[in-house]
């Protein structure tokens, strides 16, 4: 399978989420908490919309795993795995703002080869692979590049909530890096990373994340010219401490503040 197949069936599996998806927002839907400690939403538009993604892969790709936020993991022969997040954000999607996005990244070989953040109501969409990192949407298909960023004092920062995903030790030292930086801004999720992507954000710290919050994310900012690792600077496929960068220079400054 070649990744231009890849990524054609990537793209069949955004629109068929994004079908899914867009009715039910901005609409008065059921919310259920699914969280022990933090307030964690699950909608019917997650679920629907995993339900669609899996039903087009067991139809077409049926040797292929499955690991998703709502569904868990389906094992394959294949060696490759889809990772999915069908509405990542789902605190966002709630209170009706667009931070949010449908994540699907293919794994293979033990890492990402393939990402994709659909916001479906924006009708945007970024794709991240070894042919480069692109945004789609309704003036075109742009090619994404990350922006030069040699210092934390010039560097813009997001992280999505310090409060409910970081512990004390973490919020102190996201405090120490946020004040070393010219700007921070809360929220965004998934879509800060397109935003970084873009080359309007520096860095996206981020805390207790799992597998599917952040694989699909790794080849579009890596694709731009960006890094993603962990707090200790090493691999974070597994999701946990996450920060992602622009530029080397000020992700190396920025693991200094989050080594303790």
């Amino acid at each position: 399978m070649s990744i231009d197949d890849d990524i054609a069936f990537a793209h069949r599996l955004a629109d068929a989420a994004g079908e899914v998806i867009r009715p039910y927002f901005r609409k008065r839907i059921e919310v259920i908490d699914k969280g022990e400690t933090v307030f964690d939403p699950v909608t019917e538009a997650d679920k629907r919309a995993e339900q669609a993604i899996r039903a087009l892969i067991k139809s077409e790709r049926p040797n292929d795993g499955v690991l998703g936020e709502e569904y868990g993991e389906e094992t394959g022969t294949s060696g490759r795995v889809w990772v999915l997040d069908p509405v990542d954000g789902t605190r966002a999607f709630i209170t009706g703002q667009t931070q949010w996005g449908t994540l699907i990244a293919l794994n293979e070989g033990g890492a990402p080869v393939l990402g994709i953040l659909d916001q479906p109501v924006l009708r945007e969409r970024f794709v991240g692979s070894a042919a480069g990192s692109f945004l789609h949407s309704a003036d075109g298909t742009a090619k994404l590049s990350v922006r030069a960023c040699p210092s934390l004092g010039e560097a813009v920062l997001m992280t999505t909530n310090p409060w409910d995903y970081f512990s004390e030790s973490e919020q102190r030292m996201f405090r120490t890096l946020s004040q070393a930086s010219m700007l921070t801004r809360f929220g965004g999720d998934c879509y800060a990373y397109g935003l970084l992507a873009m080359g309007f954000v520096d860095l996206v710290v981020e805390a207790r994340l799992k597998p599917w919050d952040i694989q699909a994310l790794i080849p579009i900012v890596e694709a731009a010219g960006g890094v993603v690792t962990d707090w200790a600077g090493a691999p974070c496929l597994g999701g946990g401490r996450v920060i992602a960068a622009g530029d080397r220079r000020v992700h190396a400054q920025a693991l200094k503040f989050l080594a303790g």
